[in-house]
Formats: structure tokens, sequence, C-alpha cells
């Protein structure tokens, strides 16, 4: 897992905290229907180097979802919401799907 991400301003910092971060993932996943966070402790790392990252994920895919398109979908999803939440951006999504549900 990642560590924290500060962010610094005129005012003071901001500091987004490993946990935090790892719940955004979480909850972009969770919009992309047919997707889900295989294992969300272990399943789920977030590195962070100089307010870039990388993720990766282990996925459970509903039955009958198109596995290429959910992996994309998820990927611009959680781009999408570490930029938008935090200012972070995000050099890979790797996205690897463990499950298939009924």
């Amino acid at each position: 897992m990642s560590t924290d991400h500060v962010i610094r301003e005129s005012r003071g910092t901001v500091t987004v905290t490993a946990a935090a971060i790892a719940g955004l993932v979480g909850r972009a996943v969770e919009t992309v229907p047919g997707a889900h966070v295989h294992r969300p402790k272990r399943g789920l790392d977030v590195a962070l180097v100089a307010g870039r990252a990388r993720v990766s994920l282990e996925l459970a895919a509903d039955r009958g979802t198109s596995l290429p398109e959910l992996g994309r979908a998820v990927q611009d999803a959680v781009a999408a919401a570490l930029l938008r939440s935090c200012g972070i951006v995000v050099d890979a999504v790797d996205v690897s799907i463990h499950e298939l549900r009924p």
C-alpha cells in the first residue's frame, strides 16, 4: 500500500491517508457496473511516488460482462477519481480478474 499523499499549498498542507486513497479507488471500482474489488484488503495496491500513482487491482466480475471492456472502464474510473479528488496523476491501473460472480 502507498504512503499518505500530502498536498502543499500556501495556506498549509492537506494530507490524504493511504486508507483514504484505497477507499477512493474501491469506490471508483464500484461505480463500474459488474466490477467489484475481489479482496479489498489484499487485492488493492496503490504505489505513490512524487504525486503519481500506479494502481494494482484484483477484481471480481459479474458473469456475462465483457471482461476487456470492464477492465478498461475500471482503469478510466480509477484514474479519473484520483485525479479529481486528490490531484494524483495515475500512470497505470493494472487489473487482474480473479473471480466471476453469478
